[in-house]
């Protein structure tokens, strides 16, 4: 699909010269290319309810990065990250669907990734009542102006990868980084405390995977690596890539010739503590950056040129609806007390929003389409993408899977949240059952009128399970 005439060969007599010494499998090729997505203009900022005005100036830019590998067989697989909060489903599915007819490409085989930087640009309908609560109408239609903008250049950065498609090396590898702290565990001022006596508490996933990718020279390209922690170091009026913007700029300064991506993890539940400063947001990206680096200069192991990819999205049941009427009558009360209610209310209800909770009988819908997708590069490593704010029990779950493979089928399970629709927190039937602003709190500002029903975990991990070939 991608062929590069003639490259092959000069990459077999490359392999031979430094193959030992990077594990360079022949049969791969890849891509990258990178996009500046800071706004042009002073628009409103997602990430927090309490913002009360546009952004005032930039500290690191934002960027949209894409990485294209194919194997062996010409089978594809794109990886798009942005330094963004999230995208709803109607954002990534513009992109899709352009990327797709000009490449040929299935929507399993291209993948976007959120950072979930609290101090990025609202986007579309994510977070939809935030915008509805606080941004003037005016104010609005810059913010649809920046949406446009950004599908043309996120589906621009992905024609720039494809295009630089040439034979490469694909090696992965895992590092460690302590920077996330369980934060419905341990109340944050107490926690430099709690470090220094090793009893923080609750669950959490400290694994830092890499993904490195070599060109035909043995010359780094692009490395990707994986953190699950929520990006909120920064809270302030300037945009920033938080702490993942860091640690991919150390990582650009430490190979000046390679793009490095970061993709946000299961850590819907996981901070970084303490903050609100910019030194500890430059401290944790510098932190992070040297695990992927020890990584990188360690002794990563050889991916084989084979890609599966498989994507579904599934019908997650919702409970506790309210009624259409009784929505109305929110509005009409015009409750200031509740005005994030008020907000989800007008959000529900406006017909010419871009979503679709209310079906042409006039009732809301019982349940939302929930993505859920996996890559397998070579026979080691599984890449697995869900949808929304994950809490870290998936993730712990998911890779609880690589036990139960049979040897030969024995693999390193990756686990990003924020993927393809960030349309809401994603908690386990245990958060669930303990409450709280990830079980349900966080679902007004998101926009989804009643509470997950429990058993969304049950349906998840099962089509999780289900496309990795594993027994349910």
């Amino acid at each position: 699909m991608f062929q590069l005439n003639g490259l092959r060969v000069t990459a077999v007599v490359c392999g031979l010269l430094w193959g030992a010494s990077w594990g360079y499998a022949e049969g791969w090729q890849a891509g990258s290319a990178r996009a500046m997505i800071t706004p042009q203009e002073p628009i409103w900022m997602a990430g927090y309810g309490g913002r009360d005005r546009p952004a005032e100036g930039t500290l690191t830019e934002l960027w949209a990065k894409a990485l294209v590998i194919q194997d062996a067989q010409d089978q594809p697989a794109l990886l798009i990250t942005l330094d963004l909060v999230g995208i709803h489903r109607s954002t990534a599915a513009a992109i899709c669907q352009r990327i797709a007819k000009t490449h040929e490409m299935t929507r399993d085989q291209i993948a976007i990734n959120c950072s979930h930087t609290h101090t990025g640009p609202a986007v579309g309908s994510n977070l939809g009542p935030l915008h509805y609560e606080r941004v003037p109408a005016a104010q609005q239609a810059e913010l649809d102006q920046y949406e446009a903008w950004l599908i043309e250049r996120v589906v621009g950065v992905a024609d720039e990868a494809i295009a630089a498609l040439e034979p490469a090396a694909l090696t992965w590898g895992s590092g460690l980084c302590t920077v996330a702290v369980n934060r419905r565990n341990n109340v944050e001022a107490n926690v430099p405390t709690l470090r220094r006596e090793g009893t923080l508490r609750g669950p959490f996933d400290h694994a830092v995977p890499v993904l490195m990718v070599r060109d035909a020279k043995g010359e780094l390209m692009t490395v990707v690596f994986g953190y699950a922690c929520h990006a909120t170091v920064l809270s302030f009026y300037q945009w920033s890539g938080d702490y993942p913007g860091f640690a991919q700029l150390a990582l650009e300064q430490r190979y000046p010739e390679a793009t490095a991506m970061f993709w946000a993890g299961c850590g819907a539940d996981q901070n970084p503590l303490p903050r609100r400063e910019v030194a500890l947001a430059e401290g944790y990206g510098q932190r992070l950056a040297a695990a992927v680096a020890e990584v990188v200069e360690g002794t990563p192991r050889p991916l084989e040129p084979t890609l599966q990819t498989d994507y579904r999205e599934i019908e997650l049941p919702l409970e506790n609806l309210p009624t259409v009427p009784s929505l109305r009558q929110i509005l009409d009360n015009n409750d200031q007390a509740n005005r994030y209610a008020w907000a989800r209310a007008s959000y529900l209800l406006d017909e010419q929003a871009d979503h679709d909770w209310i079906d042409a009988e006039g009732k809301l819908a019982t349940s939302y389409p929930y993505p859920i997708q996996t890559w397998q590069l070579g026979e080691e490593v599984r890449m697995v993408f869900l949808g929304g704010e994950v809490v870290i029990d998936y993730a712990l779950a998911i890779k609880s899977f690589a036990e139960t493979l049979p040897d030969q089928r024995r693999e390193q399970i990756w686990v990003a949240g924020y993927s393809n629709d960030v349309m809401a927190y994603i908690p386990s039937r245990r958060v669930l059952n303990e409450g709280g602003y990830e079980a349900e709190g966080s679902n007004v500002y998101y926009g989804l009128p009643g509470r997950w029903s429990p058993e969304l975990e049950r349906q998840i991990i099962r089509e999780v399970r289900a496309q990795a070939g594993a027994e349910n």
